[in-house]
């Protein structure tokens, strides 16, 4: 298998000998320039973590500032979440049609202007509107980026590279809560959104200048908005895709349950300080680099993807089901470090799913790469928006929705894996077209 695979290569009507022009500049710029575009698109899957995790150790904080109850400043994540699933539906098939790189900087332009905006917002209410728009249009650095993945890469390749990726985007969980709670020593909860503006701004301008298109012309969709519902239907009639991308949607859920309810856990019911929360949160995403560099340099192309999916969702299920026991009090009392193992572990193996599920769901779609990510994108992002508020339901007093919110959802994805993947059998192809 070639490192570029199928997405690279000449069209049917094309020659090995002499490449169509339209073909060839933007993949001979991406091959020239590729350390540089790996670090754009890291940073363009850093945008949603930035945009989650900033903002975390400030919940607290704002939900004083805006005297409403947790339960409903929870709800400006799953607003933000909510905003990037249904912004990816769209966008994903527009850059399939238009390019990815005209989408991908109008989306950009957007984000900076609601990110600024939430900055200013005088009430609970107003603020999961702004998070909402954010969301929307912050989808499009997410869903564009694994479609240029997909149109660089293939097979075993492709699985690398988003481990790669999961280095780079990666570190956006790990410094973000740090820069979140730095801020609040000089800030107020404004000032995180004031810092994501720059942050945001200065993406985009990176985009403008140095991401080439990766989709020439004659590989781009023709049709309207029918044509792309009838692509998106094409490809969750296939049973495997459908399967790779709820299995890599639900375990996404369990980790955004996690990332909803772990400052309320660790500040309100542990009594942790906004920086220790930031230090711990660091920590937990440090074992999902580690591991997904695990899975990127030692297991893939060594072992079945198939298989090590398999053990991460097993590890993601022991995991939810030991911190549902513990917060349960089935142990007795159970302390800070005994609660956070249970998340270490849970976020670590998150390193053996997400990468695998994406690869192996996109090699069903070298046709309509844009709209697979969309579809990828959206079910993880919509599953997590619902995860959201229900691990809040029960007060700030609990971890036990928590637990049980990433426990059911683990379960699912093992079941989304086994029943449709059905990894023991032999697979064919997804059709050129749907």
């Amino acid at each position: 298998m070639s490192e570029r695979g199928p997405a690279t290569a000449p069209s049917k009507d094309s020659s090995t000998t002499n490449p169509s022009p339209l073909t060839t500049p933007p993949l001979t710029a991406a091959r020239r320039t590729g350390l540089l575009v790996t670090f754009i698109l890291g940073g363009l899957t850093a945008l949603p973590p930035l945009s989650m995790d900033m903002y975390l150790p400030a919940l607290p904080a704002v939900t004083a500032a805006l005297n409403s109850p947790a339960a409903t400043i929870q709800l400006t994540l799953t607003a933000c979440l909510a905003g990037m699933a249904l912004g990816q539906l769209v966008i994903g098939p527009m850059s399939d049609k238009w390019g990815r790189r005209r989408p991908l900087l109008i989306g950009m332009v957007v984000y900076v202007l609601a990110t600024a905006t939430c900055a200013f917002a005088p009430s609970a209410e107003l603020l999961i509107g702004f998070r909402l728009l954010q969301g929307l249009a912050g989808a499009a650095a997410i869903v564009i980026a694994r479609a240029v993945v997909r149109d660089l890469y293939d097979g075993v390749e492709m699985a690398r590279f988003f481990s790669t990726l999961m280095l780079i985007s990666g570190v956006a969980p790990i410094i973000a809560p740090l820069i979140g709670g730095q801020v609040l020593r000089f800030a107020d909860w404004r000032g995180v959104f004031v810092v994501l503006t720059v942050v945001g701004t200065a993406l985009t301008f990176l985009v403008w200048r140095r991401l080439g298109e990766t989709l020439p012309p004659e590989r781009r969709q023709t049709g309207g908005v029918g044509a792309a519902l009838l692509t998106m239907r094409g490809l969750f009639a296939d049973r495997v895709f459908a399967g790779y991308t709820l299995a890599g949607g639900f375990s996404f859920a369990a980790l955004f349950a996690y990332i909803s309810a772990s400052p309320f856990v660790v500040q309100e019911i542990y009594g942790a300080s906004p920086q220790t929360f930031s230090l711990l949160f660091g920590v937990n995403s440090i074992g999902l680099i580690a591991v997904g560099q695990i899975n990127g340099k030692l297991l893939v192309g060594r072992v079945s993807m198939d298989k090590v999916l398999a053990y991460g969702l097993a590890v993601i299920t022991a995991a939810s089901v030991a911190l549902l026991l513990m917060t349960a009090g089935v142990f007795g009392e159970v302390g800070l470090f005994a609660i956070c193992a249970g998340l270490f572990v849970l976020m670590s193996a998150m390193g053996l799913v997400l990468p695998n599920t994406n690869a192996q769901a996109l090699m069903r779609a070298p046709h309509a790469a844009g709209s697979a990510s969309a579809l990828l994108g959206t079910s993880s992002f919509l599953v997590g928006a619902i995860a959201s508020p229900l691990v809040g339901i029960a007060g700030e007093d609990t971890a036990i929705p928590m637990a049980l919110v990433q426990t059911t959802c683990s379960l699912l994805a093992i079941l989304c894996f086994t029943a449709l993947c059905r990894p023991w059998r032999p697979t064919t192809p997804h059709p050129t077209r749907p």
